[in-house]
């Protein structure tokens, strides 16, 4: 946890308004969530928003200001691009030719501080208010976001000319110091920033900044969908990708390997973390950035949408003393987060738990997690060797991806541990033949696979612009049901709105399917019985298939026709 965000509650213990029970509390759920550490206070009920204002003005030496009722000069506002106001959620409320004072609803640590001091290059001075009122203030004097991108990338177009020569040497990468000034320069540290906050705001999982021949492209995922931006000048590449590097932690000289990293920035309010990854290209590195938003991310296995009768089979399963439950999809399925879910469940002060991934997305308190890095040869069965000799009781491997991983985690099982660890394959029946064609005895299956879970993410439609209509036969048939199941139900689709950037969805939901292994199925993998052949029992033996699951959270209205059939 960053220092400074202990400061605040170091006063809240001394000023006896908590305890230090309760300061852990805070601490444990600033971890999980990213939220500040006020807010969680105020949540929780140890301070009120005036008492948390009070002492963040304390610790920072600053007045409170009413923005409610304080008129601001165009000079003032205009003292502050209304990108950067938005970045780091702040209001100019004085500003003179050196100077300016912002009000801020939370402390601000001395990076950020730093970084505020050299994108306005001017000194800062803090005044504090109210988040609400910090928030009604940004929105009433620099206008909706779409004119505050216009205005910067206008701004940044008169900005990048100004600073031409300096952009020119840098995107040329003459040499690596002309390079890192070109990165560290205010106009693409401000455009970097820029688009972090929006893809933020957009809650998009992934930033693709992407260079060619002639352009420059930067798209976001959000909903698994792409989304392009407008694109900026070519010559911005190697300055962006550069800063990104930078802030990353990134050899910027290295630009013919890949590279991966971290960065954690504050957006909007809350710290954000983001996991960096380089590939060299034929016109530059690409970079992609996915964003690591906790406050977005539920880590609770009651919230992450499983249908009652699968969420109380897999409750028990991941309860057993020992066995192996997998989690299969495609890449971007919502596998790990269903892991990291039931992982958190049952991180107890009983239970050691150890867990090998590539890389770690969530820290998470409490479970010893190990990077894997193949290139110096900390591969999964290396490290699975290592933690058989470390007493855990759950284990999780980040993928079963060859016959030696996979008979050290069937190892692991008869040894009397559980396992958790995901597969790349179409449905929960294709587990088992995936896991008999790396060669492992289907004997040694059948004894150690407790359950697979099959699962896909899909879009929800927007409430918002919510409508119904009736399907036709044709559209029946296509999901292979009969009115009379149908029973005169509407379907629904979203007609695009402002609120879902016109797409008709808004957020995504997961569909299900879970294989338990049952003793007629255990008999079935003895005798290397195709896929087709566990899934047909499996059904018999009462499993929902994803088609089943999809068609459920259509007739529910949650999803359209086209999703299911696209995912399923």
């Amino acid at each position: 946890m960053a220092k400074y965000t202990d400061i605040f509650l170091e006063e809240l213990v001394r000023a006896s308004l908590a305890d230090d029970v309760q300061a852990g509390e805070v601490i444990d759920e600033h971890e999980r969530t990213g939220k500040p550490t006020r807010e969680i206070a105020q949540e929780m009920g140890l301070v009120t928003e005036e008492q948390a204002l009070d002492l963040i003005a304390q610790l920072l030496g600053a007045e409170r200001v009413d923005l409610d009722h304080l008129s601001l000069s165009m000079e003032v506002v205009q003292s502050v691009p209304g990108s950067v106001a938005r970045m780091y959620s702040m209001m100019p409320v004085a500003a003179d030719a050196n100077s300016v004072t912002l009000a801020v609803a939370d402390l601000i640590g001395p990076e950020t501080s730093d970084e505020i001091r050299f994108v306005l290059s001017k000194d800062i001075q803090f005044a504090v208010a109210t988040q609400t009122a910090i928030a009604a203030a940004i929105s009433r004097y620099y206008g909706t976001e779409d004119e505050s991108m216009k205005d910067m990338l206008a701004s940044l177009e008169s900005e990048l000319e100004g600073a031409g020569d300096l952009l020119q040497s840098g995107a040329r990468g003459d040499d690596i110091a002309s390079v890192e000034a070109a990165a560290n320069s205010r106009p693409v540290v401000r455009f970097v920033n820029l688009v972090i906050y929006q893809a933020v705001q957009d809650r998009a999982s992934d930033i693709h900044f992407e260079p060619f021949e002639n352009e420059f492209k930067i798209r976001y995922r959000v909903d698994g969908a792409l989304y392009e931006m407008a694109p900026p000048p070519r010559h911005l590449a190697l300055p962006v990708t550069s800063r990104l590097k930078v802030i990353s932690g990134l050899n910027i000289a290295e630009r013919r390997l890949p590279q991966d990293g971290r960065i954690q920035l504050p957006v909007a309010g809350r710290m954000i973390d983001f996991r960096v990854s380089t590939l060299p290209t034929q016109f530059g590195e690409s970079v992609v950035l996915r964003v690591l938003d906790r406050s977005t991310v539920s880590l609770d296995l009651e919230n992450i949408g499983m249908p009652d009768d699968i969420y109380g089979y897999f409750c028990e399963d991941i309860s057993k003393p020992n066995g192996i439950v997998v989690v299969t999809g495609p890449t971007g399925s919502g596998k790990t987060t269903t892991l990291y879910s039931a992982l958190r469940r049952l991180n107890t002060i009983e239970n050691k738990l150890l867990t090998a991934e590539e890389p770690v997305e969530y820290e998470i308190d409490g479970i010893v997690q190990v990077p894997i890095h193949e290139a110096i040869g900390v591969t999964f069965a290396r490290v699975l060797r290592a933690f058989l000799r470390q007493d855990p009781d759950i284990i999780m491997v980040g993928e079963i991806r060859d016959i030696e991983t996979s008979e050290i985690a069937i190892q692991a099982s008869l040894t009397g541990h559980l396992v958790f660890s995901t597969l790349h394959t179409n449905d929960a029946a294709g587990a088992v033949t995936r896991l008999i064609d790396m060669g492992v005895e289907p004997f040694l299956i059948a004894s150690t696979l407790e359950a697979v879970l099959g699962q896909r993410l899909v879009r929800t439609i927007c409430t918002n612009c919510k409508t119904e209509y009736q399907p036709g036969p044709d559209l029946l048939q296509q999901l292979g049901l009969t009115e009379q199941q149908v029973g005169g139900r509407p379907f629904f689709y979203g007609a695009g709105c402002s609120y879902c950037n016109q797409t008709g969805y808004k957020g995504r939901r997961g569909i299900y399917e879970y294989l338990r292994v049952k003793d007629p199925i255990r008999d079935l993998i003895n005798q290397r019985k195709p896929t087709l052949v566990i899934r047909d029992k499996a059904i018999e033996l009462g499993m929902r298939t994803l088609r089943e699951d999809g068609i459920r959270c259509i007739l529910d209205g949650y999803t359209t026709v086209e999703e299911i059939l696209k995912y399923t």
